[in-house]
């Protein structure tokens, strides 16, 4: 199995994303059914954490948000409407293609 397939053993994933400039940046982070947890990189790299703590610390040290706690006013501040992005889909490949996104404009 590819690491980008769906795993039986997922329990649940939550899309973060950060700005740099223009450019949109996004994490997936897995919370697997052990405890553990993963973050699919802007790279199509999976990195392992021995917890979902562990997991968002580091993304919120790499100044990564989750996208679920965002509101209109604060994707504003970073430079985009919620309205005009969606997380990345797809299998392997179409999501490494999607991870890392220029915005059109800043907001």
């Amino acid at each position: 199995m590819h690491p980008f397939d769906h795993d039986p053993n997922t329990r649940h994933s939550q899309w973060w994303l950060a700005t740099l400039g223009d450019t949109l940046i996004w994490a997936r982070l897995t919370i697997l059914e052990a405890g553990t947890a993963e973050v699919l990189d802007a790279d199509g790299a999976t990195l392992p954490y021995d917890s979902p703590d562990t997991a968002r610390a580091a993304l919120m040290d790499a100044e990564f948000v989750a996208l679920d706690g965002l509101d209109e006013e604060d994707a504003l501040a970073r430079g985009f409407s919620l309205h005009d992005i969606r997380p990345p889909e797809g299998d392997a490949e179409q999501l490494r293609a999607q991870m890392v996104v220029k915005l059109g404009y800043r907001a």
